[in-house]
């Protein structure tokens, strides 16, 4: 995701009632389309996934699905972005209003209790698409890229979150900034998230008590 960009004082023409209702049609196709491809990608497998059986379950012709996305690995990367923001807004990460308000707090552990939980809610949502980049990007270069640049957001997250912490609180002795922020990386991984709740069976907040209490621990000499 990335930013809207800036367009100054410059006002974009207004729309017709038609362009408007044109412009919800579309919308509704591509998430009707996301939202059937992400069940076909999270249970069948990406490969075994076809843009035809992803049309059908959308209930859209072929046609519709080319037209709207291209491809089938630019589905996926659409279907993802919707599920780790939660909308379709072009927000980025950082201005999140969840990530504003972990960074905002003045407490150490608050600060982490919301980092976690903010977290949590994107991996309720995303883990299990996650982990099906991760998967395909072993067999499609393309998505390698995508997991790549996927993980490389995660940590800037991570370094973002471990500056403001250092800001608030001593790290323990020896812990540097970087080592935070892969240690945030690694507790709050969808790769962990996935394992703990989906294979093992853990409840969605015994993982979000257990990472908060981990990073407590790890990243602060608090009590």
């Amino acid at each position: 995701m990335s930013a809207t960009p800036h367009r100054g004082d410059q006002q974009a023409p207004a729309k017709t009632p038609h362009e408007d209702g044109r412009t919800a049609r579309s919308r509704s196709t591509r998430t009707r389309i996301t939202t059937a491809a992400t069940e076909l990608f999270t249970t069948a497998g990406y490969s075994s996934t076809s843009v035809a059986a992803i049309a059908a379950r959308a209930g859209v012709s072929e046609q519709s699905v080319y037209y709207s996305f291209g491809t089938k690995r630019a589905i996926l990367t659409a279907a993802l972005d919707l599920a780790i923001a939660g909308d379709d807004e072009p927000v980025p990460t950082l201005e999140r209003p969840w990530v504003r308000a972990a960074l905002a707090d003045p407490d150490p552990h608050g600060q982490i209790r919301r980092q976690v939980a903010g977290a949590a809610d994107v991996y309720r949502r995303a883990a299990p698409l996650l982990d099906v980049v991760r998967s395909a990007a072993t067999i499609d270069a393309e998505l390698a890229e995508v997991w790549a640049t996927n993980l490389q957001q995660r940590l800037t997250v991570q370094r973002v979150f471990a500056e403001a912490l250092a800001r608030k609180t001593s790290l323990p002795a020896g812990m540097t900034v970087d080592t935070a922020a892969d240690t945030g990386l690694a507790i709050l991984s969808p790769e962990t998230y996935h394992l703990l709740v989906h294979h093992q069976g853990w409840e969605h907040t015994r993982w979000r008590d257990w990472a908060t209490n981990a990073l407590h621990r790890l990243l602060t000499t608090l009590p």
